[in-house]
């Protein structure tokens, strides 16, 4: 039996007598005193109703709450004594049929909500976080290294776009590839200086590459727009066909002889961003199997022992940053070119946390769990909009519930890059 079931009730009650005095001080000016406008001037009035009763939800809540923890905790402490007598990995083919089934409602989810631009346009932002996520999980997943700063590798794809299509007249694609560049370039200059640097550390000095990329952007008028941005950008077209009404230059609507219609670009724009984040999908998949991929995995699990077997950790830690940063700069290259303009105010830290939060919800080095929580965290928000007064709290109150019941992500346990079939898994006597 766990430590948190094993707790003692006298123990539980003590905890929730001293949770209950912090909620009567804090209520006590909150709650429990009143100001009110009496014979034109204000007079004190007492609510000890209401703080009782405040007091007393969160006396009980306390006690529920612990029960909950510790409901969990033993069962989960009864899977693992169980996963640890049979030893044998199990495969999870549902997950496999889970991840087709969201991807054939990917591809129709235009098809299924025609005319219905919202739907479309939060679906292209949760592929978005999707594909930041499965580039951020290069880094903390499979390198089991900390970045906070992700979001200036998403800054530097998206002003390399704005900068090259409005100063050079470069395309969507032909820019694709060197914001790419660019981002791995910063992504290497970030990882270099933090190959000895551990916990608080290397999340400080992340933090700071991302401000420090935020700032520089708002300072460098001549280079950058400073806090205006960059506007007018070029969105991308299909093959050459604009997206626009019928005139003297071929488009879209002519060339297949339709309607002219807006829908048709927020449409593209959602199969682009789709096909490039499976793109990053395959890519990421294909790198875990190499010998990079399993080098990330075994830095992570033990870097002493890495080093002990002759395995260049430098070079796997700068491969991680570069390969992480690079599909970070895809995705703002497609951010700058579906929003047309963009700013400083962009790339703040908050987006950094968000990213973070997607790969360490979904569980780290899962494909499969970061879409589940990237489409969790955008669409939670989104839902609450009719509750906009208690949308953050709302939000806050989920992530907490999410954590408590799945402390290692939705998708905590992913199957092995690599399986040694033994006679135990084989169900033979060696």
């Amino acid at each position: 039996m766990s430590a948190a079931h094993s707790l003692p009730l006298a123990d539980r009650l003590k905890d929730a007598v001293r949770i209950g005095i912090v909620a009567l001080l804090l209520g006590i000016p909150m709650l429990g005193l009143t100001t009110a406008d009496q014979g034109g001037g204000l007079q004190v009035l007492t609510r000890w109703p209401l703080l009782a009763q405040f007091v007393g939800v969160v006396f009980f809540g306390r006690l529920i709450l612990q029960w909950l923890v510790s409901h969990f905790q033993l069962r989960k402490l009864q899977r693992q004594r169980v996963a640890a007598k049979t030893a044998v990995v199990q495969q999870r083919p549902w997950l496999k049929w889970l991840g087709r089934v969201a991807l054939a409602f990917a591809i129709v989810l235009p098809m299924a909500f025609s005319g219905n631009r919202y739907v479309i346009d939060t679906a292209t932002t949760v592929l978005i976080y999707v594909m930041l996520g499965w580039g951020l999980n290069v880094v903390v997943g499979l390198a089991g290294l900390l970045d906070l700063g992700y979001v200036a590798f998403y800054a530097v794809g998206a002003y390399s776009y704005g900068l090259l299509s409005t100063l050079f007249g470069w395309g969507f694609w032909e820019t694709l590839p060197v914001a790419g560049g660019m981002a791995a370039l910063f992504g290497v200059l970030l990882g270099w200086p933090t190959l000895r640097l551990r916990g608080d550390y290397l999340a400080i000095v992340t933090l700071g590459f991302g401000e420090i990329i935020r700032i520089i952007l708002v300072n460098w008028t001549d280079f950058s727009g400073g806090p205006n941005g960059i506007n007018s950008i070029p969105r991308p077209s299909f093959f050459g066909l604009e997206f626009k009404p019928p005139g003297d230059t071929p488009t879209f609507a002519a060339f297949f002889h339709l309607e002219y219609s807006a829908d048709h670009r927020v449409t593209f724009l959602y199969y682009l961003i789709l096909v490039l984040a499976l793109l990053t999908n395959v890519f990421v998949s294909r790198l875990r199997r190499l010998p990079v991929g399993m080098a990330w995995e075994a830095v992570r699990e033990d870097e002493l022992a890495c080093k002990a077997l002759g395995i260049n950790v430098t070079g796997v830690k700068l491969s991680a940053y570069a390969i992480g940063a690079m599909l970070g700069g895809f995705a703002g290259v497609f951010f700058a070119a579906r929003q047309g303009f963009i700013s400083p105010e962009s790339f703040v830290f908050s987006e950094s946390a968000t990213i973070l939060a997607i790969v360490v919800l979904g569980g780290r080095g899962s494909q499969l769990g970061v879409v589940f929580a990237a489409l969790l965290l955008v669409v939670l928000p989104e839902l609450g909009r009719d509750f906009s007064d208690y949308r953050m709290l709302l939000f806050g109150a989920a992530m907490v519930l999410i954590m408590v019941w799945r402390p290692g992500g939705l998708v905590a346990r992913r199957e092995p890059t690599i399986q040694i079939d033994t006679p135990a898994a084989q169900g033979a006597t060696p």
